[in-house]
Formats: C-alpha cells, sequence, structure tokens
C-alpha cells in the first residue's frame, strides 16, 4: 500500500497551532452546554468529574490524535492509510478517519446554523429588543427566529460565507490570522463577563455552586454525562485535531501542545460558568433551565441589569467568536481530502466544501418549522419522537464520535507497536508515555464503551 502525499503548509509556530488547536475545542459546548448541564448535574459534582474525564479521557485521545495526524501528514482517512501501510496494518483502519471527518462534516451542518443564532442575538440585543422584556417576551422572539426558514438561512448563510473566506486564504492567510484576533478576544471578553458578574451578579452564590463538592451527586449519570461532554468539548474523535495535526512541524511537542489546549479548553467552560452563573442567580432564574438558559433565560437578564445593552452584546459576540473557530476547523479536514483526492485548488475545494454544508443545513432549518412533524424515524421506538435535527445530533454525537475515538484509541493503544508511537511522541519522560499508553489502552476505551452503552 504506497504512501499518500500532498504537501500542505504548516503552521507558523506551536503558539499558532495552540491558538487553533484551542479555537478548535473551544466552542459552543464550552460557553452553551457546560453551564446548563453544570446546573442540571449537581453543580461542582458535576465540574469535578469533568476536570477529571477531561485529563483521563479526553487528553490521551487528544494526544493519540494529533499523533496520527503529523505522521500521516494528509485528512484524516489518509492519513490514518499512511500510517496503517508503514504499520502493515489493515486497510480496514482508514475508515475511522473517514467515521471522525464525516462526524465533523455532518455536525457542521447544523453547528452552522446554531451559530447563526449567536449573530441574531448579538443584533437583536444591541439594537434593544430584550430591554425590559420578560420571559413570555423573549420567549415569542426565539420562537419567532425557529419559525422563520428565511430569516434562519439568512444567518447561517452569512456563517458559512464567512467561513468560506477564511478557508480559501488556507493555513497561514486564513486559519492563522483568524485565531490570532478572535482567541485573544474570546478571552478578554470572557474575563469582562466574570468582571461584570462580580458587580453585577452573585458572584458568591455562583462559587459556591460551581465548586461546593457534594459527593453524594455523583452517580452513573453523571459520570457519562461529565465524559461525553469532555469528549465533545475537546473535539476530540471529529478529524480536526488530526487534521491540524497534519501541519504540525516535527520539532513541536505534541503532548505539551495537547495538554495546553486541553486545560485551556477546561478553563474557558468553567471561566464561562462564573460569567453566566452569577447573572443567573441575582436574577432567580434556573440554572438547569438546558439549552434555553443562552437564548431564553440569560436575554431576561440582560433585558433588565444596567449595562446589559453592552454587556449582553459582547456576551453573543464572545458566542460567535467561540462558534465560528470551531466552525472552521470541522470544515478544514473535508476540504484537504478534496484537495488530496482530486487535486482542486485549495478555492475550489473550500468552496465546494462549504456550499454542500449551507445546502444540507437547510434541512435543519426546516426541522424547527416546516418539517418540525416529520419524524423520518418514528418506526423506531428510541427515535420515534425526533425530527430530522434531533437525529442527526445524536447520531453524530453519541454513536459516530465515541465509536470514532473507541476504535482510534485501539489502533493507537493496541496495533500500533509502541515504540513506533513513541517515536512519535519522544516524551522524554518514559514514565509519562507508559502513563499515557496505559490510559489509552485501558481507560479511555472504557469510558467510550459507557458512553456508547447507554446511548443505545
Amino acid at each position: 500500500m504506497a504512501k499518500i502525499y500532498k504537501v500542505h503548509e504548516n503552521w507558523s509556530s506551536r503558539f499558532t497551532f495552540v491558538l487553533a488547536g484551542i479555537g478548535a475545542a473551544v466552542g459552543l459546548g464550552n460557553i452553551w452546554k457546560f453551564p446548563y448541564l453544570t446546573g442540571q448535574n449537581g453543580g461542582g459534582a458535576f465540574v469535578l468529574v469533568y476536570v477529571m474525564a477531561v485529563l483521563f479521557v479526553a487528553l490521551p485521545i487528544l494526544i493519540a490524535e494529533i499523533a496520527i495526524g503529523r505522521w500521516g501528514g494528509q485528512s484524516p482517512p489518509n492519513a490514518m492509510a499512511n500510517v496503517a501501510a508503514e504499520q502493515n496494518l489493515s486497510r480496514a483502519w482508514p475508515a475511522i478517519g473517514w467515521v471522525g471527518m464525516l462526524a465533523a462534516y455532518l455536525i457542521g451542518t447544523y453547528y452552522s446554523v446554531v451559530t447563526g443564532w449567536t449573530v441574531a442575538y448579538m443584533v437583536k440585543n444591541a439594537r434593544g429588543d430584550f430591554a425590559g422584556a420578560d420571559a413570555a417576551n423573549i420567549s415569542a422572539q426565539f420562537d419567532a427566529l425557529m419559525a422563520s426558514p428565511a430569516q434562519m438561512a439568512l444567518w447561517h448563510g452569512i456563517i458559512m460565507a464567512l467561513t468560506t473566506v477564511i478557508l480559501i486564504r488556507g493555513i497561514k492567510r486564513g486559519i492563522e490570522a483568524a485565531v490570532k484576533v478572535m482567541m485573544p478576544a474570546l478571552f478578554v471578553l470572557l474575563l469582562a463577563m466574570v468582571a461584570y458578574g462580580i458587580f453585577a451578579g452573585d458572584m458568591g452564590r455562583a462559587l459556591h455552586f460551581m465548586f461546593d463538592f457534594d459527593f453524594s451527586a455523583i452517580d452513573g449519570s453523571v459520570v457519562l454525562k461529565a465524559v461525553g461532554q469532555a469528549f465533545f468539548s475537546i473535539g476530540v474523535a471529529m478529524g480536526l485535531m488530526m487534521g491540524f495535526g497534519a501541519y504540525l512541524p516535527p520539532d513541536i511537542s505534541i503532548a505539551r501542545s495537547a495538554l495546553i489546549i486541553a486545560l485551556a479548553d477546561t478553563s474557558v467552560a468553567i471561566i464561562a460558568g462564573l460569567a453566566v452563573f452569577p447573572v443567573v442567580f441575582v436574577h432567580g432564574l434556573d440554572p438547569g433551565e438546558g439549552p434555553g438558559l443562552v437564548f431564553v433565560s440569560l436575554p431576561i437578564a440582560f433585558g433588565s441589569i444596567t449595562g446589559g445593552l453592552v454587556f449582553g452584546t459582547l456576551f453573543f459576540i464572545l458566542l460567535f467568536f467561540a462558534a465560528i473557530t470551531s466552525m472552521i476547523a470541522v470544515v478544514e479536514p473535508m476540504i484537504a481530502w478534496w484537495e488530496e483526492r482530486f487535486g482542486l485548488p485549495r478555492k475550489a475545494a473550500a468552496f465546494f466544501v462549504c456550499l454542500s454544508i449551507f445546502i444540507l443545513g437547510l434541512a435543519t432549518i426546516f426541522s424547527f418549522n416546516r418539517w418540525s412533524g416529520w419524524r423520518p424515524l418514528a418506526s423506531i421506538e428510541r427515535f420515534a419522537d425526533f425530527g430530522y435535527y434531533q437525529i442527526l445530533d445524536y447520531v453524530t454525537a453519541n454513536i459516530m464520535m465515541p465509536l470514532g475515538g473507541l476504535l482510534l484509541a485501539v489502533f493507537v493503544g493496541w496495533r500500533i507497536r509502541p515504540e513506533a508511537i513513541a517515536g512519535q511522541l519522544r516524551m522524554k519522560n518514559p514514565t509519562l508515555f507508559r502513563a499515557w499508553l496505559w490510559l489509552l489502552r485501558w481507560v479511555v476505551p472504557l469510558s467510550i464503551a459507557g458512553i456508547l452503552i447507554s446511548s443505545i
């Protein structure tokens, strides 16, 4: 089996790779999903288990994914093919790359739609639509957005157009240039929101809620949700970290870079909680509100507090930065594959992939309105009440990503010779390498298997 090679750009430095990796990892899962999951699952107990899941489950698979990407030097399927060929392994293993890359591509078709909501709410808050509005009024505004295919398609189209422009420009002039601006801005905005929470919110209650560890609240369900959130938040098993790893120069430490990415991602999630919960508590809102926490509950707060017009707008700008950097990472591996497989110029590949995501994203939009009554899998009991969007979200997040992660852990942990992967990682401390390999062989597969079993 001959190796497949196509020359891609490399990252300018470890700093830019780490920034891009943080941008890929930090997304709506950190700022939107993590706070309400914390609220629904015992506060500090969930935070504690989540941090442990990041360190002992997500981080080992993140290191493995980046290593395979750099070793194979291509898009996820071709990188897997290259590594499998070098190790004289079965030609079936590249399927892992396809599972991850297709999961990312399908996630992109609805992630762009949700990202569009952040822009819509940025505009709404800036023009004062939430000022003095009660819960019924804001819920009605959200329902009106969901009921309008034209509005959602407009915001979805803007997001995909921006994504296309960035990706057409390539690694250095496109992705690097974007993350160098957006990621520092994201951290500044996030800290500004925390400062606002100190002065205008109930920070004391938020701190108790997030860091008082009630171990009686930890059960199997909390553990599985924390592991699943860590897995999703870091962005592993989607091919995007493997894709970014393909552009990593050989002299950059994978383990150290992965650790920085994981710690930054976790920090953003925790800081996001400290930004959201003070505002939630000071207004007597429910911290376990669910997805509506950001798009219904917080606008109520921003509409009634001093400075809400400014800080509410900044919050949705923050959401947008987090979402668009993840969107870029989701799409990039598919573009690289089209370049490699068909020899397309990057501009053509980026345009084709982004256009297809826009078109498929319309199905997600219609699932909230025109197709809201459509149940594609009504004959299957588990999916009887699921619309198109719910099925897509469930299959990608609960089946494709965990399955891809499980197979990758088996591939790297059990099928690749330890000395070969050690040569790629070049960890200076042999004990750390053995610990990483043990986690990858045992803890990661068992944890992911738990997610898969709970999803069946």
